[in-house]
């Protein structure tokens, strides 16, 4: 209904005060909106392409699986582009371990052993081992001791990413009958000092669902590096 007409929903024209209109992505998004935000984004693809299809049906089972793009549009684009053959690896998880500790008389704090890969260091490596790289790194808490052990690896390979800094963590169980056995969506909000951007990670596994929207939150940073780099160079 926005799109047909947007005087129902707006009282003034967002440009004419210096705004414009931004498109949403919620589990309540039709096609119209999705065509539209792809529209926003600038993005390029066929509405009866089965690249169209594809995305539609993708975003369909993650919203059933919990995942809600509004205030992620970020891992939104990461899907789109991932869809559209234009995401790149530019690193893989080969493994992490988690360690949390307390006691009666320290505040708890967790741990983080990670194995990495880096498709530069893979190109240079004789053997596997020699293209993993190995660390660890502590925190206060779970997603501080993920952060800072995957900095210690990627920033090495891609010194962009000092500039990204974490401003919010978000966490809402899904279905809360499940008890401990409950699906959990975390919402992490990231800027660079000139853009923010949200990502979102699901999983029953609280782990891996900071783990998901950790990661989107650096790859989103290093696509847009990426395609500022080519508009610089042509």
């Amino acid at each position: 209904a926005l799109q047909k007409d947007p005087r129902t929903y707006e009282h003034i024209d967002p440009q004419k005060v210096g705004n414009k209109r931004i498109i949403l992505v919620s589990e309540l998004s039709g096609k119209s909106n999705i065509k539209e935000k792809i529209k926003e984004l600038g993005y390029q693809i066929d509405l009866d392409s089965p690249l169209y299809r594809e995305l539609l049906e993708k975003i369909k089972q993650l919203e059933a699986n919990g995942y809600y793009f509004e205030g992620a549009e970020a891992s939104f684009e990461l899907l789109l582009k991932k869809v559209l053959g234009q995401l790149k690896e530019y690193f893989s998880l080969h493994g992490f371990r988690v360690l949390t500790w307390k006691n009666s008389h320290e505040s708890a704090w967790a741990e983080v052993n990670i194995k990495i890969e880096v498709p530069e260091k893979i190109a240079q490596a004789r053997h596997l081992e020699e293209a993993i790289e190995h660390t660890s790194a502590d925190g206060n808490g779970l997603v501080e001791a993920l952060d800072k052990a995957l900095r210690k690896v990627l920033e090495k390979f891609y010194p962009s990413l000092k500039e990204v800094k974490l401003t919010d963590y978000k966490v809402r169980i899904l279905n809360e009958q499940a008890g401990t056995r409950a699906v959990t969506r975390v919402l992490i909000y990231s800027t660079d000092g000139q853009k923010n951007w949200g990502t979102v990670g699901v999983s029953e596994n609280i782990i891996e669902a900071s783990w998901i929207a950790l990661t989107e939150a650096f790859i989103y940073k290093l696509v847009k590096d990426e395609e500022k780099s080519e508009v610089i160079n042509g």
